[in-house]
């Protein structure tokens, strides 16, 4: 089956297309860009309240998330579950909680800066499970919620 002929990859663009068309943009080239990163992976899409959230997993939990893609009106943002734990010297991660960080996404290439790669390492490094080291990812749709909020600004 092809990307075209999957269902949940036509669901997932059915999210994706409420956003304006430069986040749609952002969201679309980053996933290629992740999806490349890592290609066992499995995608675990959420469409919730906040965000539409693309998770990039070795399991179909969602702690076991390397990293997120969090698509909101404002922009894209990757996503550290565990990000307080990550070592960061350049000082790319934002966020203060106990435990999730993030780095705002200006355009899909920035997951490819070396201090952002570096940031995406280290947290694949620190996974409870390791991404499969062989086979194929695939996407799956997690949960919709009913009611959320406008996708656009």
């Amino acid at each position: 089956m092809t990307a075209v002929d999957d269902p949940a990859e036509t669901q997932l663009e059915s999210f994706i297309v409420k956003y304006t068309p430069e986040v749609a943009e952002v969201a679309r080239g980053a996933r290629a860009i992740m999806r490349r990163r890592f290609p066992t992976a499995l995608e675990l899409v959420y469409d919730n309240y906040n965000f539409l959230a693309v998770g990039y997993s070795s399991s179909e939990r969602a702690s076991d998330c390397v990293v997120s893609l969090a698509v909101g009106p404002r922009g894209v943002a990757l996503s550290f579950y565990h990000g307080a734990s990550v070592s960061d010297p350049t000082g790319r991660l934002l966020g203060s909680g106990n435990q999730n960080r993030f780095v705002r996404l200006d355009s899909a290439d920035t997951l490819l800066e070396p201090e952002v790669a570096a940031l995406i390492d280290a947290a694949a490094g620190l996974a409870k499970t390791p991404m499969p080291s062989d086979g194929e990812g695939r996407l799956i749709i997690k949960s919709v919620s009913a009611k959320q909020r406008p996708r656009r600004p």
